[in-house]
């Protein structure tokens, strides 16, 4: 009964089905007014014979005679009446075991299945349909990204060619429609003037097809783009994305800037307008061992903490709370607070020994290309000698393989950054690599979502997904700028102060205790007041900025929006 109303949509959308129930309603109005005649003629005939019965008796001796059930407890005696209990008989056999059947199928039963099939993957939205997503093809980062957009509410359609498919999906729980993706027709009764989005995730030949073919419908949709090959990219831009997707290159510099080595500066990994959220190893700095309070950055250089990872885990941190070794720092501040936190700590430097990168594929590359740009020293593990990538850096050898780890530096290395394209792979060297070395930074790739949590256990610091990399990236584009989300499960995000919350302080807001969010800035005139006074009035004016995860972020709503 889930899916009643959408196939009951779907059923009278078509002009033939509405005409079809119309001649079944008269086909059964004909049926219920030959059973009342046969009742009351039966009445007459029984009161010729000297009889009397009850019009619940005439309704039932009819209807078990045109069924051929036959009964025998009630009969005439007359040959009138034997005359009539054969014409009831042989217009029971006719118009209920012949007829009924057989217009119930053809007028009802077969369109009925047929909407249930057109419900399942269909081939045209509805005329009303606006502000949804559009997604060609699926995979990890499909899926990935199908779950923020149902956590924040968004509409989507999953469109493919193959109606097999469509239907596996449907049965997985995921909206779908069916349609050549080549063919203009298609993308029109996917109301593309109203869409807020296409992503267009299969290959790099047909995403430029879909993409020309979208365009030529529509200037203005915004176009989102997976590039598989670094060839592809301005191909894809001329084709008319708005964005290309370049996913090994983007988890290659994520996983280099998580990296233990060269100074301790701050790196950028979003902003809000003058607001900048930056990432900073505390490693090697006189941060380890104090406190966030006595670390007093926001005093000296006006950037506030307003986050820790410790190990994998995402802390919301108090002003006691100790910062250690492996503690990467997630700070707030403008453009100029983070060029005084950089003079104040490029001079320290975690480490002068070279980071390993374990696996030479397009990740691996990138990640060395990263590292490059950061001026830190980097040996890549390869096993086939034709991928010889940077002369020098590069050991042919099985990263499993003691002797070939110990030649790449494995006993001193501050960080082993894991880049295989199999999950199974990653898994096994973390264990390995943690046996070896209990206190070196891992930080490992993980292909599909389910796999992070796993390598967490088998010891890596820090897991970067290949997926959540491509959905963060399409979501942040499709919020323009509204919500950043800079990693799995956790949000920073905008939002104009709430009705219930104008005229009220800060501190009596309660926002952090009932939804477990943290303001970290409020928005006033195109600018930001920092880590806020708990005295500060919220206007109606003001924006606030907030950090939580996906369950913070939809309590917020519940709890102040709704």
């Amino acid at each position: 009964m889930k899916f009643l109303p959408s196939i009951l949509s779907y059923f009278f959308q078509k002009k033939s089905s509405v005409r079809n129930v119309k001649i079944l309603l008269k086909f059964l109005l004909f049926l219920v007014l030959m059973v009342t005649v046969y009742s009351i003629v039966f009445h007459f005939i029984m009161d010729a014979e000297g009889r009397e019965f009850s019009w619940i008796t005439g309704f039932y001796w009819t209807l078990t005679v045109m069924t051929t059930l036959g009964f025998g407890d009630i009969t005439f005696t007359t040959d009138l009446g034997k005359v009539f209990s054969m014409l009831v008989t042989f217009s029971g056999v006719v118009f209920l075991l012949v007829l009924l059947p057989f217009t119930f199928i053809q007028f009802f039963y077969a369109p009925w299945m047929e909407a249930q099939q057109r419900s399942r993957a269909p081939r045209e939205l509805p005329p009303d349909t606006k502000n949804h997503v559009i997604i060609t093809g699926s995979g990890p980062t499909g899926f990935s990204l199908i779950e923020k957009l149902n956590s924040h509410n968004y509409q989507y359609i999953i469109l493919t060619e193959e109606l097999t498919n469509a239907f596996e999906l449907y049965d997985s729980g995921y909206k779908v429609a069916v349609g050549d993706l080549d063919d203009p027709e298609t993308y029109k009764k996917m109301r593309i003037d109203n869409a807020a989005l296409v992503v267009v995730l299969d290959s790099d030949e047909q995403n430029t097809k879909i993409a020309y073919t979208v365009r030529e419908l529509s200037e203005t949709v915004p176009i989102i783009a997976k590039a598989n090959s670094h060839d592809s990219v301005d191909i894809l831009y001329l084709a008319g994305c708005n964005y290309v997707l370049e996913l090994p290159q983007m988890l290659g510099e994520s996983l280099a800037r998580r990296t233990i080595g060269g100074d301790a500066r701050a790196n950028a990994i979003g902003r809000f307008e003058q607001l900048i959220i930056a990432e900073a190893i505390a490693a090697g700095t006189p941060l380890v061992g104090i406190k966030i309070r006595e670390s007093k950055l926001r005093e000296t250089c006006g950037v506030n903490v307003v986050g820790i990872w410790e190990r994998g885990n995402f802390i919301v941190p108090t002003p006691d709370t100790v910062i250690g070794n492996s503690t990467v720092l997630l700070l707030s501040g403008k453009e100029e607070n983070f060029e005084l936190y950089d003079e104040l700590f490029c001079i320290y430097h975690v480490s002068g020994e070279p980071v390993l990168i374990l696996g030479g594929g397009r990740v691996g590359r990138a990640t060395a290309k990263a590292l490059q740009q950061k001026n830190i020293d980097f040996r890549i593990i390869e096993r086939l000698p034709e991928r010889n990538i940077i002369e020098g850096n590069t050991i042919i050898g099985s990263a499993s393989d003691l002797e070939t780890l110990t030649k790449a530096g494995i006993k001193k290395t501050p960080t082993i950054i894991i880049t295989t394209h199999d999950d199974a792979t990653n898994i096994y060297l973390t264990i390995y690599c943690r046996r070896l070395r209990p206190d070196v930074q891992i930080i490992s790739r993980s292909n599909l979502d389910r796999n992070i949590s796993t390598l967490h256990r088998a010891g890596a610091d820090l897991v970067m997904s290949y997926s959540s990399i491509g959905s963060n990236s399409i979501f942040n584009f499709l919020q323009k700028n509204k919500v950043l989300m800079f990693t799995e499960g956790l949000d920073i995000f905008r939002f104009n102060v709430p009705g219930s919350l104008i005229n009220i302080p800060l501190s009596e807001s309660k926002i952090r205790e009932r939804t477990d969010c943290n303001v970290l800035a409020v928005g006033v005139d195109g600018d930001f007041i920092l880590n806020p006074r708990p005295s500060l009035i919220l206007k109606e004016e003001h924006e606030l900025v907030l950090i939580g995860t996906i369950e913070s972020e939809n309590k917020f709503f519940k709890q102040f929006v709704e």
